[in-house]
């Protein structure tokens, strides 16, 4: 076993322990770096050597002069290239910032160099973040740890990848209608997006709160909690960030669930249509938590989800096309946007504030509905992908079972209204199937229940095994 096969938690402790470097670390995760992200794709801007292991060998002088050491002290780190990072390119994708290099650290870098990270590179995504496919025309596609024919997922596609073929212990996240759970989902990991506020989000704007959180992604379910434990925590630059400081996500995770009751959401009575297979497969993996005691019976909100549905779009169409609209103003740069971009600019320039407003007020009527089910179950679940992974060519997929998709994300549409509901959710692995393409499912809890999410997590980790079990099949023999 090398170091980059140990998870997160326990490779920070055989550093603290000196049983190994951060040198050795270090250089055995580029040594995996070097073999297998040429193919994948998964990690972009990727740091020269000598700087790193110089900064390996400066984290290994601080652990010899007894210094404080954060929990993350010399793990490489690389951080989802939509988040800026002094000193390295942040594209998002675009060939608009294809040349911008920032001169400051995002709050979420802040916090993984405080912890002890060190900062290799960044992970692969779509152009801005739009779409579960994770394709740009700055870096390419990234390719499905499971099969490199096959989509990644998106919009954190480069961090799932990344994680399943051990080039990374960690990854961080962003999730607005899914990117952390269908990618994790599709390449056999975990991504957990919290509620809002959790994890604080710094930006421009600090009063309006977008759908969009940022959250871990992990091999484990105790690693998912550490990390979330450093991203977690007020920032006074974050008014609406929740006011404590992650440490709760280090409790105990083990738990019984004997009595837990989960409502499956299944395909919201048929309105969301799915790939022949990804309900079954979802199905017979409901059969881990009854064999832990839960009862499992289907589930509605009482709410329409095509309004919903209405009300998560227009609401996308304001915030994404609001953080766009200084590239669509531009004749020049609008020309680099993708048609995805420009849509939704152009869409979100035709609604007045008073429909935003209505928009609103229909995803309070659809949480309103979500809220109610916790009356009657402890936890939701519910497939992270309506589609497995699809072929690496395709833009989006343009029908599910005989039904058109009208959007880039309709295909992702009852994933979305997971977001606009304001729950956390917590993408677990839930098998393969013939063709073996992974696929996931989201445990949901009600507002706050972040703990309880990790706890039901790790409980299915535990008697399922899907990480150990079945490894991509073009990672090298331990």
């Amino acid at each position: 076993m090398t170091p980059s096969d140990l998870d997160a938690i326990g490779l920070a402790a055989a550093i603290r322990s000196r049983a190994l470097s951060c040198v050795e670390v270090m250089t055995a995760y580029l040594d995996r770096i070097d073999a297998l992200n040429p193919a994948a794709n998964a990690i972009v801007a990727l740091r020269p050597r000598d700087d790193l292991l110089a900064e390996a060998d400066a984290a290994d002088g601080a652990i010899a002069r007894g210094e404080p050491l954060g929990p993350l002290h010399g793990l490489p780190h690389a951080v989802k290239d939509l988040t800026w990072v002094k000193g390295l390119p942040c594209t998002s994708g675009s060939p608009i910032l294809k040349d911008f290099v920032p001169q400051t650290d995002a709050a979420p870098v802040e916090r993984l160099r405080a912890a002890g990270a060190i900062i290799i590179g960044k992970t692969n995504t779509p152009e801005f973040g739009l779409g579960s496919h994770t394709d740009n025309p700055v870096y390419g596609a990234t390719r499905n740890a499971y099969d490199p024919t096959k989509s990644a997922g998106g919009s954190s596609g480069g961090a799932a990848v990344g994680l399943a073929l051990r080039m990374l212990p960690l990854a961080d996240g962003s999730d607005y209608g899914g990117s952390l759970r269908n990618p994790a989902g599709w390449n056999n990991v975990y991504g957990f997006r919290p509620g809002f506020g959790v994890v604080p989000n710094v930006g421009e704007e600090a009063w309006l709160p977008s759908m969009g959180v940022t959250g871990p992604m992990a091999r484990t379910v105790r690693d998912l909690a550490l990390l979330l434990s450093v991203q977690a925590g007020a920032d006074l630059r974050a008014p609406l960030s929740g006011p404590d400081d992650g440490s709760r996500f280090l409790a105990p995770l083990a738990a019984d669930m004997a009595g837990k009751r989960i409502g499956w959401l299944g395909d919201y009575g048929g309105w969301a249509p799915h790939e022949p297979g990804v309900l079954e497969l979802c199905e017979t993996e409901l059969k881990v938590f009854e064999s832990l005691g839960c009862t499992v019976e289907p589930s509605l909100p009482g709410a329409s989800p095509e309004e919903a549905w209405q009300s998560f779009m227009r609401l996308r169409h304001w915030q994404a096309g609001g953080n766009l609209l200084i590239h669509y103003r531009d004749p020049a740069t609008r020309a680099l946007m993708k048609p995805e971009a420009v849509w939704e600019v152009e869409n979100g320039l035709k609604l007045s504030a008073f429909e935003v407003t209505a928009a609103s007020v229909a995803r309070t009527v659809w949480s309103s509905a979500v809220r109610g089910l916790f009356d009657r179950f402890d936890y939701l679940i519910a497939p992270t992908a309506q589609v497995f992974p699809f072929a690496i060519e395709e833009r989006w997929p343009r029908q599910i079972a005989d039904q058109p998709m009208a959007t880039y994300h309709e295909w992702m549409k009852a994933v979305c209204l997971v977001s606009l509901a304001g729950c956390p959710s917590l993408a677990v692995p839930a098998g393969f199937n013939a063709e073996g393409l992974p696929m996931g499912l989201q445990i949901i809890a009600p507002a706050g229940g972040e703990v309880d999410c990790l706890r039901l997590a790790f409980a299915h980790e535990q008697a399922s095994g899907w990480v150990t079990r079945r490894p991509p099949p073009g990672l090298p023999a331990s």
